[in-house]
């Protein structure tokens, strides 16, 4: 009995060794998680797919000049879902306020905090 005993906990513990990496994509270290800021922009795709759903958008700066923005939300299309959102919820063309988390390298992606429609209807992602 010993034995096997034994045997569980270090096929448990070896689980758990190896599936420990699996979760740590999950966290926000490479987003400013103190600040956030605002981007509006017509969206040019919108990725409902695992890990997590995408959404880009080109976004025109103050001077006139347009960015690429990619937006990750915090969350797989389930979790999405679970807070009211499908497939059909971001459309191709349309134009968004993002509210979200910059990216602590100054590049033109940030993870989504909550969309702003054109109408004032706001929509948040649900949680991690």
């Amino acid at each position: 009995m010993k034995v096997y005993l034994s045997s569980i906990f270090a096929v448990v513990t070896g689980f758990l060794i190896v599936c420990g990496p699996v979760f740590a994509h999950h966290g926000g270290a490479m987003y400013d998680m103190a600040h956030l800021t605002n981007v509006k922009g017509t969206v040019t795709a919108f990725d409902w797919a695992n890990p997590h759903v995408m959404i880009y958008a080109d976004v025109i700066e103050g001077k006139g000049d347009m960015q690429k923005w990619s937006i990750e939300t915090r969350g797989s299309p389930n979790v999405l879902a679970k807070a009211g959102w499908t497939k059909e919820t971001i459309k191709v063309g349309e134009q968004i306020t993002f509210v979200g988390h910059p990216n602590k390298n100054g590049s033109s992606n940030m993870r989504l905090q909550k969309v702003v429609f054109a109408n004032g209807m706001e929509l948040y992602p649900g949680s991690d």
